[in-house]
């Protein structure tokens, strides 16, 4: 077997391995979601959703996150087409982007705690941090990795292998946003409304 038939099978392996874990994470997702929706009325002492909820700034968030999808996607292709300079600023931008998610959604935590809405104060609090919580330490995570890529693109500049990279990570990270449209879907606009 000549290298470059190597080289293909193994990023071939990599997406393989990368949508098994996405299939893994779908699982974790929709057991939440299960628990949220479940328990999205029992609300004890606490405030329920229509009361709790502000749309205004998730929507500046959510328009944050899914524009760094299409950032991602532009860093991706420019790597694939070999160009030098538009993929580490694109995937620049797509952290930047990421990080004012977290920013924003750690304020919205902090908004919340400040008007006494805990963890402890109902199920349907419990079950709401532990969804939205988890998507966000999913961004976290995928903030850290960016980093580590433009490390990468530093180092290395545009090759076969820091576009390989790139390609697995915008798998993850296309995933990440569909989960929060989903999150932004069921728990503030259905929680809103209802």
């Amino acid at each position: 077997m000549n290298p470059y038939t190597i080289q293909v099978e193994q990023e071939q392996d990599k997406k393989l391995a990368m949508w098994f874990f996405i299939a893994a994470e779908v699982v974790i997702f929709a057991s939440l979601f299960g628990v949220y929706l479940t328990l999205k009325s029992h609300l004890s002492e606490g405030p329920s959703s229509e009361q709790m909820l502000e749309l205004k700034s998730v929507l500046v968030s959510t328009v944050l996150l899914l524009s760094s999808s299409f950032t991602i996607y532009a860093s991706l292709h420019a790597s694939e087409n070999g160009k030098e300079g538009p993929p580490f600023l694109l995937l620049f931008l797509t952290l930047l982007l990421g990080c004012a998610f977290l920013l924003m959604e750690s304020r919205e935590f902090i908004h919340y705690y400040e008007k006494g809405y805990e963890l402890t104060t109902s199920p349907f609090l419990s079950s709401f941090y532990l969804l939205v919580g988890t998507h966000g330490l999913h961004v976290l995570a995928g903030v850290i990795w960016m980093t580590i890529l433009l490390i990468h693109f530093r180092v290395k500049g545009i090759c076969q292998e820091t576009s390989s990279r790139l390609s697995v990570f915008s798998l993850y990270w296309h995933f990440v946003d569909l989960v929060w449209v989903l999150i932004f879907t069921l728990v503030y606009l259905y929680g809103k409304v209802g």
